[in-house]
């Protein structure tokens, strides 16, 4: 299912580009959308507002926190 995610690049805009890094990435990524479609298609078929699933979606992944923010 491997989508073309972004490249990732650190605060100072350097690229990450250790190869272990940028595979968990991806994987995580292709986890998560796996998983959000999968949420959004349950919703659908329970007759959830498409815009409200997209909505609620949005505001999942604002209310995520930075645990090592310093």
């Amino acid at each position: 299912m491997s989508s073309q995610w972004p490249k990732w690049v650190r605060d100072d805009q350097s690229v990450v580009s250790c190869t272990e890094k940028v595979k968990v990435m991806t994987e995580n990524f292709d986890e998560i959308k796996q998983i959000a479609q999968d949420a959004l298609e349950d919703g659908l078929l329970m007759e959830v507002s498409e815009q409200q699933m997209r909505e609620a979606l949005h505001q999942l992944v604002d209310s995520l926190m930075n645990p090592y923010k310093r």
